[in-house]
């Protein structure tokens, strides 16, 4: 078996140096837990970043994807072929759009969405291309979705900007009022709850105050749902926490594919105006990564996945609550479903994060002062207890060096 220091050579000499690794070389994971090619055990509440939102090797995904594997992989798009289709009547059958496109990634569901409203402000809009998004948002690593994403410090490198991209802050209705341009606005881009941003909520009537506004103006109100949905949130797709809400256009990854790369842009069909040659993907709707999406979608909806997730939110939030009353540096928790942060006055969260997994744990600092919670949606109590007293110990460690 290959070491791990082994390992950390090869990856020096011949992958780009662009991923700031952690120390564990995972090899196989279980549920809520991964293992190391040492043997340790971790809990794993990162979710390889809100994907595994079933947990690591779910029988009906792993089935799925080695039936697949055994009668056909790829072919074009030019011609039918099985798994995509059932995925795609599941995601119209469970929400509000009417029609679906597959892609590879979040990223590139972002950027079909943005092609889709451009085409609407061509055809609808006396040509109007600029899509307003929001500060603190992620929106995906292409060049466009890097103007798109509203964060200076991700852009900086990337200047000059692919323009058509407003960035507003977030949570304030009267910044995209003021930003809105007749015949240069053709939409708007938010995400439900900004998850890279710090797990930010949006106060309530505030999505629905932004989809009446782009109505009134005939523009398209875009979900961002790549991390929001397939469950983090509680209902199958994020907006569904929020009354009232419906997106004329929304964008899935992550979790989509249940660890197989997968993505999809959707819409209503007074929107739907992309015409054959408008969009293309060779290795989109690919028969073994729709497979997979398939097979955990069917559960997430059999079994109410999402719904069921929200007990353990409520353990989880209670015990991060009670974290809160024990430090008095922890200034939030927030969130919903099992996608939850926790903010502090301090800047302590790359060490915690360091000392958790010593003591396998996998989190995620999204902020140098804020933890991200994204388990799987499938963790028990027990699980989230043993994380939380991990959690506890490595804020008491960090808090007093």
């Amino acid at each position: 078996m290959t070491s791990t220091a082994e390992y950390k050579d090869l990856e020096a000499k011949y992958y780009m140096q662009v991923v700031k690794r952690m120390p564990p070389v995972l090899v196989r994971g279980e549920g809520t837990k991964v293992f190391d090619n040492d043997g340790k055990e971790y809990l794993d509440f990162t979710a390889g970043w809100a994907v595994l939102n079933l947990g690591h090797s779910h029988p009906d995904v792993t089935k799925a994807i080695q039936d697949q594997a055994g009668k056909i992989l790829q072919m074009s798009n030019l011609f039918y072929t099985v798994p995509q289709l059932p995925l795609a009547q599941l995601i119209v059958d469970n929400s509000d759009v009417d029609r679906v496109f597959f892609c590879n990634s979040g990223a590139e569901a972002n950027e079909g969405a943005a092609k889709l409203a451009r085409k609407w402000g061509k055809l609808k809009l006396n040509g109007a291309v600029e899509i307003i998004t929001t500060l603190n948002s992620f929106h995906g690593r292409t060049q466009a979705m890097m103007a798109a994403t509203g964060q200076p410090a991700y852009q900086e490198n990337w200047k000059p900007l692919m323009p058509g991209f407003v960035n507003v802050p977030y949570n304030d209705l009267e910044a995209i009022k003021a930003a809105y341009k007749p015949d240069a606005t053709c939409a708007v881009l938010l995400e439900p709850v900004q998850g890279e941003g710090g797990v930010n909520v949006p106060d309530d009537g505030y999505l629905k105050a932004v989809m009446d506004f782009c109505h009134e103006k005939n523009i398209l109100f875009m979900l961002d749902e790549v991390q929001t949905g397939m469950g983090r949130l509680g209902t199958l797709f994020g907006y569904q926490q929020f009354e009232g809400v419906e997106p004329d256009v929304m964008t899935l990854g992550k979790a989509l594919g249940s660890g197989a790369p997968l993505g999809a842009f959707t819409c209503k069909e007074f929107c739907s105006v992309l015409e054959p040659g408008d969009h293309g993907s060779t290795f989109g709707g690919n028969a073994l990564t729709t497979a997979a999406g398939a097979a955990a979608a069917k559960v997430m909806v059999d079994e109410d996945i999402p719904e069921k997730s929200l007990a353990a939110n409520a353990h989880l939030v209670g015990r991060l609550t009670a974290l809160k009353e024990k430090y008095d540096f922890i200034k939030e928790v927030r969130g919903l479903g099992l996608l939850i942060g926790l903010e502090m006055t301090r800047d302590i969260a790359g060490p915690a994060v360091a000392e958790c997994l010593e003591n396998g744990l996998l989190l995620n600092a999204v902020r140098p002062n804020t933890l991200r919670f994204m388990p799987p949606l499938t963790v028990s109590n027990e699980e989230i207890d043993e994380a939380v007293d991990i959690v506890d110990a490595a804020l008491a460690k960090a808090s007093s060096d």
